[in-house]
């Protein structure tokens, strides 16, 4: 399912074609295919993403070394690692597409120079923001309160699109999963 940037940022601010017209100009559009990634660990995160179409994951490598995944992003979903992208600092990070996306970008200079000419997108991107530090910290709730069944069970219910698009290694890696418990869990179901 397909959603433009334009059609999401009208449900929490008024804004005309004209004024979309232009905003428009501070965003780049673009298709990246399965796999890519747009941000790699030790680099500064310049860009913040809004996916139109596709799915994103953010994870780092731990010391055994195995990719754990932080945060995926559906349609409708904005992802970056905001530390890095608003100081500028390196990133311990990777963000990489999942599937074939088609992605919204802005860069933190394009970002800046966007609320000085618009400011009432602030607002725009302060309820994006804030919702984002919310499900962070529902996630951790759930992590340290619920068992590891229990909090797979809760994500499979609250997030079954994941469940369907998302490779089960990578929801077990999201999760604190090995993948074959992860196996183990679905054939309880």
């Amino acid at each position: 399912m397909k959603i433009s940037l334009f059609d999401h940022i009208k449900k929490y601010i008024s804004l005309s074609d004209e004024e979309w017209q232009d905003i428009a100009q501070y965003f780049t559009r673009k298709t990246v295919k399965k796999k890519e990634n747009l941000l790699f660990e030790g680099q500064a995160c310049r860009e913040l993403h809004f996916v139109e179409e596709g799915c994103l994951r953010m994870f780092y490598v731990n010391a055994k070394p195995v990719e754990q995944i932080t945060q995926f992003a559906l349609e409708g979903w904005w992802l970056t690692d905001y530390k890095s992208f608003s100081a500028g600092t390196t990133s311990d990070y990777y963000i990489q597409t999942i599937e074939k996306s088609t992605i919204t970008s802005i860069d933190s200079v394009a970002f800046e120079n966007l609320l000085k000419f618009k400011p009432e997108l602030e607002r725009y991107f302060r309820i994006i923001f804030q919702k984002n530090v919310a499900v962070w910290q529902l996630r951790s709730r759930f992590v340290n309160e619920m068992s590891k069944e229990e909090f797979y069970f809760h994500f499979s219910q609250m997030y079954p699109e994941f469940m369907q698009r998302v490779p089960q290694y990578m929801v077990a890696s999201y999760l604190g999963l090995t993948p074959e418990y992860l196996s183990e869990l679905r054939r309880k179901i």
